[in-house]
């Protein structure tokens, strides 16, 4: 079995299932995260992905740039959003001045942090007042369908993280605000499958074990309509976070 390390830099062997499985994340979630930093705040994407949190930041009117530790995955980005400035590096080591951002967000990446390191080294680069968001967007498992769908690809990190007592942060950070957020998203057996494809856990098993999961992934979209192009509502939970730099 791979390592929390291992699974944490897999994605860039997934990047094209990354892009296409996952969702985007609700406007009016991302405006929150960013109230505090003012109008046309500068920004940092940490753990930016292929851009899915990038793209709603820039297109509410910030100035944002992408941090992540996988090349491949930032290749990607600058194939979405062309006009994008990206960095490699992580919430623990960004090569960013001092005092340099009035934010800095992180979709499906906080649980990958040390929440002390990631959180004194993001310190280091806000300016005073500056804000700290974290998001998550987590399948709504009350659906049993979907709850099925977890326990054939297991859970994830995250989804451990959300259920249980939340994400933390540390110094020089107060406490976290949170509001979340529920909506669908349409998705066909293509879409569906390339999420589920995207999944560290996916990415890094055996052979063996990702043919089973393709088999009872199979058998289960059969079931719920997914066939085809035809298109089913896959729900989500938004959990959004924020804590300001005094």
């Amino acid at each position: 079995m791979a390592t929390r390390d291992e699974m944490a830099t897999s994605f860039g062997a997934a990047a094209g299932a990354y892009d296409e499985g996952r969702p985007d994340y609700p406007a009016e979630a991302v405006a929150w995260l960013l109230e505090p930093a003012g109008p046309r705040p500068r920004v940092a994407d940490i753990g930016a992905g292929t851009g899915k949190l990038t793209k709603v930041v820039a297109t509410l009117g910030a100035d944002v740039i992408a941090v992540d530790p996988d090349a491949a995955m930032l290749a990607r980005l600058r194939d979405v959003l062309p006009g994008v400035q990206t960095l490699i590096g992580a919430a623990e080591t960004l090569s960013l001045p001092d005092e340099s951002l009035n934010a800095a967000v992180l979709g499906q990446a906080w649980h990958w942090v040390d929440p002390v390191a990631g959180s004194a080294e993001i310190g280091r680069v806000l300016r005073p007042g500056g804000v700290l968001g974290l998001i998550w967007n987590i399948r709504d498992e009350s659906v049993p369908w979907v709850a099925r769908l977890t326990a054939i690809m297991k859970g994830s990190h995250a989804e451990q993280l959300l259920a249980g007592d939340g994400p933390v942060v540390a110094s020089p950070f107060g406490p976290l605000e949170t509001r979340t957020w529920r909506w669908q998203r349409a998705v066909t057996r293509q879409t569906l499958t390339a999420m589920v494809h995207s999944r560290s856990y996916i990415i890094t098993a055996s052979a063996d074990e990702r043919a089973r999961i393709d088999r009872e992934i199979g058998a289960l979209f059969d079931e719920v309509g997914a066939v085809g192009d035809q298109s089913v509502a896959l729900p989500y939970v938004t959990h959004a976070y924020r804590a300001r730099r005094p």
